[in-house]
């Protein structure tokens, strides 16, 4: 059922400025969002389409997870179990740990394999109301291999009743072969396998790590300007281990967002809020890696950056699957207020996507994406830890 009308509901629309309904109605027209506002004034339009009393539950825009790492191979316990055990970042890379053997993992996995390690993950997602999740590549390493895992995140869509984007992930780290020759692993390898992806359809950002362990802004601006020539927004990994003016950087291409950003200075902030990038605040990392610098928000409020939330799912730094808990580790750990984070993980979010004019929000022209929750006021979703208070996920228009 594509078509219908959600009534009885206590709506939180999450649309700018926009107050509670109290007593609210969705009207749903072959999958869009038709009309929303108070239940007394619902048009006698829709007095023919199917009813749902939602039974006064919380109505929310479904989650948007604009940063994950979502498809790899493998995992990394050991080396969780290993750092526990009081080991060095050096030791367990020459135990063939990091990075490494997520890459080594991920090249030698199938696409069916690959999809199949994906489902669980995914599934945890979308059970905590989420519908909307970008997945990058970036630990193929090869043209070949990085493709691969954008064709899994794809295939993903059709298995699952969610939307998937993908970003271009190639300069995540340089492989072995390429060590201290990072400008021709841009021009040799992520450039022409973002080419060939962009050809298959298989693309629709372009991300990088810039940082010193990574790539520079020289080294990543052909890239970058390839992305451009191509149609294809940006999106940086930035500033999280130093200040590399990578934020400054990505804002000179109108980057969607800048992510990680723990050590942003004011410069920084200036450029990204002059150019519209979003912000996105990775708890999960921070907590995972017991991380002391924290992102500038205050700074970043003070100057109206727009900020969100992503789990940054990853085998290594984030091995975290629910928003749910994301948001409490953005107010516990970041200070975030209730409202600045489901803004955060709804319609910034959305933003941070290149999605905002399709979900994000509950309006009039929007996919109708919104879950149903068992909740008696939005602020349990940032409080509980751990429980999962989801009602119904309506995906489309259709229960999902």
């Amino acid at each position: 059922m594509t078509s219908g009308v959600w009534t009885n509901a206590r709506i939180l629309t999450m649309a700018e400025g926009a107050e509670p309904i109290a007593a609210g109605a969705v009207a749903v027209e072959r999958g869009r969002i038709a009309w929303v506002g108070a239940e007394a004034d619902l048009p006698p339009d829709f007095s023919d389409l199917p009813v749902t009393d939602c039974q006064g539950r919380w109505l929310l825009p479904s989650f948007v997870d604009c940063h994950t790492h979502l498809v790899f191979a493998g995992n990394r316990a050991r080396e969780f179990e290993m750092r526990l055990d009081g080991a060095s970042y050096e030791e367990i890379a020459r135990a063939g740990g990091g990075i490494a053997s997520t890459v080594r993992n991920t090249a030698a996995a199938t696409e069916d394999q690959l999809v199949a390690e994906a489902l669980p993950r995914l599934d945890a997602l979308l059970s905590e109301g989420t519908s909307s999740i970008e997945i990058k590549s970036g630990y193929g390493l090869s043209i070949e291999a990085e493709i691969a895992m954008l064709r899994a995140a794809r295939r993903l869509a059709g298995l699952r009743p969610v939307r998937i984007t993908t970003s271009w992930l190639a300069a995540h780290a340089t492989p072995p072969a390429y060590k201290g020759r990072n400008a021709d692993y841009i021009a040799e390898v992520a450039i022409p396998g973002l080419e060939a992806a962009h050809a298959a359809g298989l693309v629709d950002a372009v991300d990088a790590f810039c940082e010193r362990i990574a790539f520079t802004p020289d080294e990543l601006r052909p890239l970058f300007d390839r992305a451009r020539s191509l149609g294809l927004p940006v999106k940086l990994h930035a500033e999280q281990l130093s200040n590399s003016n990578g934020s400054a950087f990505a804002a000179g291409y109108g980057a969607l967002s800048v992510d990680h950003i723990e050590y942003l200075d004011a410069d920084g902030v200036a450029a990204i809020r002059a150019s519209g990038t979003v912000a996105v605040l990775l708890p999960g990392a921070t907590y995972a890696i017991r991380e002391t610098q924290h992102p500038p928000v205050a700074a970043l409020r003070a100057a109206g950056v727009p900020m969100a939330l992503a789990t940054d799912l990853n085998p290594g730094s984030s091995p975290l699957a629910s928003l749910l808990l994301t948001m409490n580790l953005g107010a516990t750990l970041f200070r975030l207020t209730v409202a600045e984070c489901l803004a955060a993980t709804t319609r910034e979010a959305a933003r941070a996507a290149g999605l905002l004019p399709e979900t994000g929000t509950i309006e009039p022209g929007k996919s109708a994406d919104f879950t149903l929750w068992d909740i008696g006021s939005p602020a349990e979703l940032v409080y509980w830890i751990g429980f999962r208070p989801a009602h119904t996920r309506i995906f489309r228009g259709e229960i999902a």
